[in-house]
């Protein structure tokens, strides 16, 4: 049985959670918050970081590196592209989204969801409004341009969708939604993957673990 730690709201962990889905993988999931001071865990990430795979004898970290695993192990049913320029793509994007996209994005689910839900701290506001108003428009600029405007980046779903549109399911836990008018082909892409056969079970899971459901 595939054992996966991570807690379900972690844009990395849901990248993983998703492929096990597509793939029809069956997992126990471990809800493991990052860099906690957990002796075992450290065992099997050593940074302390999210998610942490084990398959039987088989232990991993980080997100990418579990999904390639996971490509490579059961191919079956693909989650990147086999054209090998279109996956040399679809990495790229998948390394945008995991990179600058999920900072800016979950800069804003940490500041208005984390700092008062778990640390009981005011958010900074004005580090919000810089986020929204300086550091990610150009990025959505550049996203508006790459998604297409149907289906998806791909085709079908595939990894790279679901790691670009991830952070912006966190920064929507904090009332931030992409404008539709400025960035109308983003906005519907979102709402396309979010509401995928695949996707939607697990982020009506999700919603239950962090109670808005």
């Amino acid at each position: 049985m595939i054992i996966l730690h991570g807690v379900s709201a972690s844009p990395y962990v849901r990248k993983v959670i998703t492929v096990l889905a597509m793939k029809q993988l069956p997992f126990e999931q471990k809800q493991q918050m990052p860099f906690a001071r957990d002796a075992e865990f450290n065992k099997i990430s050593p940074l302390g970081k999210i998610p942490a795979l084990q398959d039987g004898d088989i232990t991993l970290c980080d997100s990418t590196v579990i999904c390639e695993y996971l490509e490579d192990t059961h191919p079956e049913i693909n989650v990147y592209p086999t054209n090998h320029a279109d996956k040399a793509k679809a990495r790229w994007i998948e390394e945008l989204a995991g990179s600058r996209v999920t900072e800016l994005a979950t800069g804003i689910f940490f500041q208005r969801f984390m700092r008062p839900m778990v640390f009981k701290q005011d958010p900074d506001e004005a580090l919000v409004e810089k986020i929204i108003d300086k550091d990610l428009p150009p990025i959505l600029d550049h996203l508006e341009t790459l998604v297409p405007a149907t289906d998806f980046l791909f085709g079908e779903l595939q990894l790279a969708d679901i790691s670009l549109v991830s952070p912006f399911i966190n920064a929507s836990y904090a009332n931030y939604t992409v404008d539709t008018q400025h960035w109308p082909q983003l906005s519907a892409f979102i709402d396309r993957v979010k509401t995928h056969p695949i996707m939607e079970p697990i982020l009506e899971a999700e919603a239950k673990i962090m109670g808005f459901a």
